[in-house]
């Protein structure tokens, strides 16, 4: 694989209060490509997702010993290094999860969101960028003449769209997805897969999923989360 590595881990041991979660992983993923996370379920693999946008660190009594570095520009970064800005990171490292979880309001605003976080007013500038998630969120022509509906009106498959829309409105470099497609019918389910194909030329995508044909259908690359260890997992 030419890509180069966008991601690197150096043993990397997670725990909670004293139970030791992911054990010791080193491993690097390469840019541009999707990489599947298999394994049984309960053994860590949405924690693994969290500690590359630090996202458990509200988890009480949890740590981590290792090194996560990921290359943003023409350098890496040590993501756990103080002086690295955690909102720079979670702006880069987007994150959608298994359930769609879009906020009480609009549609347009759900995805516009993440953007007035960030202190971004100019609201012609706002509603391009909210256009332009949509679009590659798949879900833009669905929603055109709604945008002002309260976003629980969309069906879970559109809900999930909108939640990958206001992750992308950021413009991640990274996009990790836990279980995305678990909560929908396999029609929904198809079209996540192929907006995350579609994402491989700008994102450098992580998947957690248990369906292996999914795996199959959609992974450049498989690894298997067992016994807290990263193994390679064939993927044919």
């Amino acid at each position: 694989m030419d890509n180069e590595i966008k991601i690197k881990i150096d043993g990397l041991s997670f725990f909670y209060n004293e139970h030791r979660i992911l054990n010791n992983i080193t491993a690097g993923f390469p840019e541009n490509t999707i990489t599947a996370i298999v394994g049984p379920s309960g053994k860590g693999k949405t924690t693994f997702l969290m500690t590359l946008n630090r996202l458990w660190e509200s988890i009480s009594q949890a740590r981590i010993e290792g090194e996560v570095e990921i290359r943003f520009g023409d350098r890496f970064h040590k993501i756990y290094d103080s002086s690295y800005p955690l909102s720079q990171l979670r702006r880069l490292v987007g994150m959608v999860f298994q359930v769609p979880n879009p906020l009480p309001m609009s549609i347009y605003k759900n995805v516009a969101f993440p953007l007035k976080l960030t202190g971004v007013k100019d609201k012609n500038m706002i509603s391009g960028k909210v256009e332009t998630a949509l679009k590659r969120a798949f879900l833009w022509e669905e929603v055109k003449d709604r945008l002002t509906d309260n976003a629980f009106s969309l069906s879970g498959g559109q809900q999930q769209r909108l939640c990958i829309a206001r992750a992308l409105i950021l413009e991640p470099e990274i996009l990790l997805l836990d279980e995305p497609t678990s909560s929908l019918d396999a029609s929904a389910g198809a079209v996540i897969e192929e907006l995350m194909l579609s994402l491989k030329d700008r994102c450098t995508l992580l998947i957690v999923s248990h369906y292996l044909d999914q795996v199959k259908r959609i992974a450049d690359t498989s690894m298997e989360l067992s016994d807290g260890k990263l193994h390679e997992y064939p993927n044919s």
